[in-house]
């Protein structure tokens, strides 16, 4: 007999044994320890920050706009599968116990980010709003629950109908509410506003409830997508640390890049592979985003933080999460065993992907030498590009014994 509560038990299992695995791999030493040092440096400027906090700086409508984000965006993990239309379609009318502990999964795991954020903000707001205890704070935390819970309620139902514009003009009306009314929390005696806005939030439920009754079919195709869409994105993302044999790689044409890069590279045998990690770079969306990505968080630490050397250790530091990164283009066609026929040297692919890291690595590391040039002056400029220098040699010999040496063993 076919029973929904234990195959959402199944479903989840097997989610969080998967989701799991990748991120031993994603927040590996490296990792962590980047994480570590960005926060302890992150914690340390905020609060010599907000000691000196402008008194025009608009802290209740950055904390309302970045809460009612989070807030609003309440996405409902499904877990379902492509299988998932063929076979539970005959038992759809069975699947409310499924798709009740879904809503409940996916409220769990979204008050983790949102309790994150509030954590983020709350120096924030009690260095504005000093006459006021932390106990608000808690105020305003139930405020947040009760609105991500309408928001995900809302979200489900917007699931039924497929106009996109409804469900993205829908979604937009809910922002805008769930803004107005936590900006109106932060305001003195504003508590016949956050009633307004809240009746106001209500209304649209009822609205979204009664679109969604009339549409008594679940969109199984929706679904899948929605639920397909948002696991593509985490295996992407975990693709950039190790090998996601689920990645679906997404391409892009970039007409301008690739016809610079086919003028660059000379058409040699020598050179096949040199034009395929090239390729790949351009028009995959993984690779170049975030070297582009990494390289502003850079120019921007350099620029935010007031310590030198600090500037020098964030510098370095992206340089080597980014070169680190580009490591993975090597595994980006294991699944070709087209290129295995190729009558090029395993050694000639590996020169080929450590040369084009070593153009981008450079090229980095003199926009970074030009960032400092401009923030300390013409003799941080000359050691950044010795020290950026030294770091891609001792980066590039742990590469080869670590990470290349063992996957060239393993082919």
């Amino acid at each position: 007999m076919f029973n929904p509560g234990e195959l959402w038990k199944k479903r989840l299992n097997a989610h969080i044994k998967e989701t799991s695995r990748y991120l031993r791999f994603m927040f590996n030493d490296h990792l962590a320890f980047a994480m570590l040092f960005f926060i302890a440096v992150f914690a340390y400027y905020y609060q010599q920050w907000l000691q000196d906090i402008p008194a025009n700086f608009p802290a209740d409508w950055i904390m309302a706009i970045v809460l009612g984000a989070v807030t609003t965006y309440s996405p409902v993990r499904t877990l379902l599968q492509e299988a998932d239309l063929v076979f539970l379609l005959p038992v759809e009318q069975k699947l409310r116990i499924y798709f009740r502990n879904s809503m409940i999964y996916s409220f769990i795991i979204q008050i983790y980010v949102l309790v994150f954020v509030l954590a983020a903000f709350s120096p924030l707001y009690l260095a504005v709003y000093t006459e006021r205890g932390s106990s608000t704070l808690f105020y305003l935390f139930l405020l947040l629950l009760v609105y991500k819970g309408w928001n995900m309620i809302a979200s489900w139902w917007m699931l039924k109908l497929r106009d996109s514009m409804t469900r993205y003009i829908d979604h937009g009306i809910r922002f805008f509410l769930t803004v107005m009314t936590i900006f109106f929390f932060f305001q003195k005696d504003a508590f016949w506003y956050v009633s307004m806005t809240t009746v106001m939030f209500f209304g649209i439920l009822l609205f979204d409830y009664y679109f969604a009754g009339r549409q008594k079919i679940i969109l199984w195709d929706l679904l899948i997508e929605k639920e397909q869409a948002r696991m593509q994105s985490f295996y992407r993302l975990a693709n950039l640390f190790t090998d996601v044999p689920h990645v679906r790689p997404k391409v892009n044409k970039r007409t301008f890049l690739v016809s610079a890069l086919t003028k660059y590279i000379p058409h040699k045998q020598d050179s096949t592979f040199s034009y395929l990690y090239g390729m790949t770079l351009i028009r995959s969306s993984d690779y170049i985003g975030l070297y582009i990505r990494l390289l502003l968080l850079a120019i921007f630490f350099m620029l935010w933080v007031e310590n030198l050397w600090l500037k020098y250790v964030f510098g370095l530091l992206f340089m080597y999460i980014s070169g680190f990164q580009l490591l993975t283009l090597w595994h980006h066609h294991r699944t070709v065993i087209w290129l295995d026929l190729y009558p090029i040297d395993e050694s000639i692919r590996q020169q080929a992907l450590f040369k084009m890291i070593l153009k981008l690595q450079s090229l980095k590391g003199m926009m970074l030498s030009i960032v400092l040039y401009f923030a300390e002056g013409i003799q941080h400029l000359l050691i950044f590009l010795v020290l950026s220098g030294l770091s891609i040699t001792v980066s590039f010999t742990y590469w080869k014994k670590r990470h290349m040496g063992s996957s060239l063993n393993n082919r």
